[in-house]
């Protein structure tokens, strides 16, 4: 399974203001804890205004680039402030996102066209996000069309299901698995990607929640979560799915998290003898 660190999106009070006082100690921080922790890729958003989105996103890029050897999921749906942003990239990045919208289509394709990026490709149109599963699967199918007429190679496509908040329907969760279980069936060299987050919005020990949707959801066919990978109890229940699932060949980063004191705190030390 690999691992999106979320943190750095200009959305959180802190984060957003360190953006906007080139706070470069802060960000820095933040993406090397990511990293520490085990993420494969950080997701950096600007989440500022359209006119400074570009100059905000570079300035995201660079500064992590400088202590993080990991690649960069460019977190944007203005196509300037990514083209500016894959400039400066020192390895291909994942686009964070596309959708059936036809103003998203047209300004983020070209791009993708031009570049050998990945993508995330959303569950939703022009008329919203679906309600059921053979909707999200017809907005999925009209997409993936795009996408490859395009020439995006279905193994840079990350397919989002979008799953909502269960506090507003508690049918989200089940229909979002259920969207996954299709899209591994129908576009099996696809990768199933999701935010845990909106699934416990709204509700109380929201972490709970995140940790039994992604146990779930890795069974369905997530390969790829956007995640806080420093929230210590997902990492653990993620590494105990994927032994559970026989995804964890030898149970080999397991036992490494254990030795590594993640699992369970500190190794106990051998008694003197």
């Amino acid at each position: 399974m690999k691992i999106i660190g979320e943190r750095i999106n200009g959305s959180r009070t802190r984060v957003g203001t360190a953006v906007s006082e080139r706070d470069s100690g802060f960000i820095q921080r933040l993406a090397e804890r990511q990293v520490e922790a085990g993420a494969d890729w950080l997701d950096v958003a600007a989440g500022t205004p359209a006119a400074r989105e570009p100059e905000d996103l570079v300035w995201l890029v660079q500064t992590v680039q400088e202590v993080a050897d990991v690649p960069l999921c460019l977190d944007s749906a203005n196509p300037v402030a990514l083209a500016a942003a894959i400039e400066q990239v020192q390895q291909t990045p994942l686009i964070n996102s596309i959708s059936g919208e036809r103003a998203r289509l047209e300004g983020i394709l070209p791009l993708l066209s031009a570049t050998q990026c990945a993508v995330i490709a959303l569950a939703i149109d022009d008329s919203g996000v679906p309600s059921g599963v053979e909707d999200r699967l017809v907005a999925i199918r009209r997409l993936v069309d795009e996408l490859r007429r395009a020439g995006v190679p279905d193994e840079r496509v990350y397919v989002d299901p979008l799953v909502m908040a269960i506090a507003a329907n508690t049918e989200s969760g089940r229909i979002a698995l259920e969207t996954m279980r299709a899209v591994r069936t129908d576009f099996p060299e696809m990768h199933i990607v999701s935010g845990l987050s909106n699934v416990s919005f709204g509700l109380p020990v929201r972490t709970l929640i995140n940790r039994a949707f992604l146990t779930l959801a890795l069974e369905a066919g997530l390969d790829t979560a956007i995640l806080d990978p420093l929230d210590r109890k997902l990492r653990k229940a993620l590494l105990a799915a994927e032994v559970v699932l026989g995804r964890d060949r030898y149970c080999l980063n397991y036992t490494r998290a254990y030795r590594a004191r993640l699992l369970n705190g500190p190794v106990a030390k051998e008694s003197p003898k």
